[in-house]
């Protein structure tokens, strides 16, 4: 691709800047145009790199993630280098406690690090635990990164870039004779010699591709003030059924997170606290003692097999970019470098084909 084009990328979420800072590295003029940033899927991201403790099956999705969880502490380095911020990354290892061994769910997967912890193991590892549970995984190369931090330095890095990010959203794709002419925008009408959309769950607002929102409501608790952040009661999160808690340097604690297939229904809700708050306390019941700083949510951007959609779509001008449910923050990295290496250097990685768009059009016609 000539230099001196202009990309444009729909969406200025995680993944938009990601694909954006990795354009503009390597030499390409871009644009993010990013709409609402209240209700973006990083608002409904805890920040956990987990393809391990999440138990994702072997295959291409699994794949995908554990490169990406490679490449995050050169990946975070860099952009603090470039934006002089942290992103909150820490290697902390994730521990997934189970009630019952029908619960006991793990991939035994060669080159990966993981121990099973049984009752009187779990319990000393990790004091204050409920007496329900029986025992758990220890994943010690999955982690965490803060994505408000995160998202904060990306925008910092991207504006050192001089990376042009406008405030807007877009009304209109605008195609013609197998191209992308341009977008019609709230702002005015945008042109440019290639798009990327990286919309999230307002992908089908655009396109008719199967993205659709799945809402995540979720909380956060400070441990209390005659606690030091030296000394956490936490020192690595706790996966466990229907809850996560993730611990965070500075002495908040995350608990998350619904997920309400509701469509864009914004706000939390009692129901929905009382859930997040049951099942973190009846996993780590010394929680009911602690202060609640705040409610938040947010939509995830999820697909019919819950697997991003990635790479060339039917118009020769347009990337997609999209669809990465709750693993956006873990597939960061991957996303930014696989299709800024499509985009700007014609590079197309094996890995892409298993989340084309075509994959879902072909279903159809076979359905039909």
């Amino acid at each position: 691709m000539n230099k001196s084009n202009e990309i444009l990328i729909i969406g200025g979420g995680i993944i938009g800047l990601s694909i954006a800072i990795e354009l503009q590295l390597r030499g390409a003029k871009v644009t993010v145009i990013s709409r609402n940033f209240q209700q973006i899927a990083t608002n409904a991201a805890a920040g956990m790199l987990a393809p391990q403790a999440e138990a994702i099956p072997p295959g291409k999705m699994l794949d995908l993630c554990l490169k990406s969880r490679a490449l995050y502490p050169e990946w975070v380095k860099k952009i603090e280098s470039i934006s002089g911020l942290p992103t909150g990354y820490w290697p902390c290892g994730i521990l997934t406690p189970v009630y019952a061994v029908k619960d006991r769910k793990n991939y035994a997967l060669p080159n990966l690090n993981y121990q099973w912890l049984n009752q009187v193991a779990i319990h000393q590892y990790q004091p204050g635990l409920s007496p329900e549970v029986i025992g758990g995984w220890f994943y010690s190369q999955d982690g965490q990164v803060d994505s408000r931090y995160l998202y904060q330095s990306m925008i910092a890095a991207a504006k050192e870039l001089k990376i042009e990010i406008q405030a807007g959203f877009v009304t209109e794709i605008i195609r013609q004779k197998g191209k992308i002419q341009s977008l019609k925008t709230s702002i005015g009408e945008l042109e440019a010699e290639h798009y990327v959309l990286a919309t999230g769950a307002w992908s089908q607002e655009l396109l008719p591709i199967p993205v659709f929102p799945t809402k995540g409501q979720m909380l956060s608790l400070k441990i209390p003030s005659d606690v030091s952040t030296k000394n956490l009661p936490l020192q690595q999160v706790l996966f466990g059924n229907q809850t996560y808690i993730v611990p965070r340097k500075d002495g908040r604690i995350i608990i998350g997170a619904t997920c309400e297939n509701i469509g864009f229904v914004d706000g939390n809700t009692a129901a929905g606290i009382q859930q997040l708050l049951g099942n973190a306390i009846r996993l780590y019941p010394v929680l009911r003692n602690y202060k609640i700083l705040e409610f938040w949510w947010g939509f995830r951007p999820n697909t019919p097999d819950e697997m991003p959609i990635l790479g060339k779509s039917n118009y020769d001008n347009l990337t997609l970019a999209t669809g990465h449910y709750r693993n956006g923050i873990l597939l960061a990295p991957v996303t930014g470098i696989l299709i800024a290496d499509l985009i700007w250097n014609d590079q197309y990685n094996p890995l892409l084909k298993a989340f084309n768009y075509s994959r879902f059009v072909e279903v159809e016609i076979i359905n039909n």
